[in-house]
């Protein structure tokens, strides 16, 4: 039988890995994705941004303490008043509109819990101003003044001072309006800025001195989103209105029989 002979012509096997076509340029380089994923994080990190101005400077509770002690021993009530709103700024509180039954005068709701205007309630109340009273007496003696905007038929010391709308009347009727302005320098510690929101929704809080290196710069306390903040947000929101209460007692002019007193008196 005879012997077959060896095909010099057959494939040899290759071992090894497989050849791979040329892959085509890919125009979603990692640039691309990259530009992606950034704007995805900032879109979804906004709500982050007013949190992050605010903590930027580390504020600590040696700095926040000076800061209140300073303005507290100025004599100024605006001063005070911006004293006791940073005090307040310290304790933890959540959001709460909600309706509750409280005493009167001196009614507070649960310690945690309030909304942006609790927070000029609170910081007044400090200064020894009762705004649950002044606001209730007030609006017993003009209520159809007052916003007509929740079907009530007349005051209630429960919720009256607790809103935003009636807050804003009653510093226009019983404070000093002054003239809204974007110059941080025309605003001092304590007076009272109401905002509109993107929803229209009135909004209420306290100009206070910012922390640290920045105490001549004009920042905020108010409860917004949730939480009670002390932040660098004044220009933010499209100001609506500004006051000082107590009124500002204006210096009588000078003159023959109303001379002004020596400096320093």
């Amino acid at each position: 039988m005879a012997r077959s002979r060896p095909d010099l012509f057959s494939t040899i096997e290759y071992i090894g890995p497989r050849p791979q076509r040329p892959k085509r340029p890919n125009i979603f380089g990692g640039w691309v994705i990259g530009l992606i994923a950034m704007a995805i994080a900032l879109w979804f990190g906004r709500p982050l941004l007013p949190f992050l101005k605010a903590t930027q400077e580390s504020v600590s509770t040696e700095q926040a303490a000076l800061l209140i002690s300073s303005l507290a021993g100025s004599g100024r009530p605006g001063d005070t008043l911006a004293a006791a709103a940073l005090a307040h700024s310290r304790e933890p509180v959540t959001f709460d509109g909600a309706y509750y039954q409280i005493s009167y005068p001196g009614g507070d709701i649960p310690p945690g819990k309030g909304n942006a205007a609790d927070v000029i309630v609170r910081a007044y109340r400090r200064t020894g101003i009762d705004l649950q009273k002044e606001v209730h007496e007030d609006m017993k003696s003009d209520f159809r003044l007052y916003p007509q905007l929740w079907g009530a038929l007349g005051p209630d010391p429960n919720i009256d001072h607790r809103r935003v709308a009636n807050l804003r009347r009653f510093f226009e009727r019983k404070g000093t309006t002054i003239e809204a302005s974007r110059d941080p320098q025309d605003y001092q510690p304590g007076d009272i800025v109401v905002w509109s929101l993107a929803d229209a929704e009135p909004h209420i809080g306290i100009v206070v001195p910012g922390p640290g290196r920045r105490a001549a710069e004009r920042w905020v306390v108010h409860h917004k989103d949730g939480d009670l903040r002390w932040e660098d947000v004044l220009f933010d929101f499209r100001i609506e209105a500004r006051f000082r209460y107590p009124a500002d007692v204006q210096r009588p002019a000078s003159g023959p029989g109303n001379p002004l007193p020596p400096a320093g008196m």
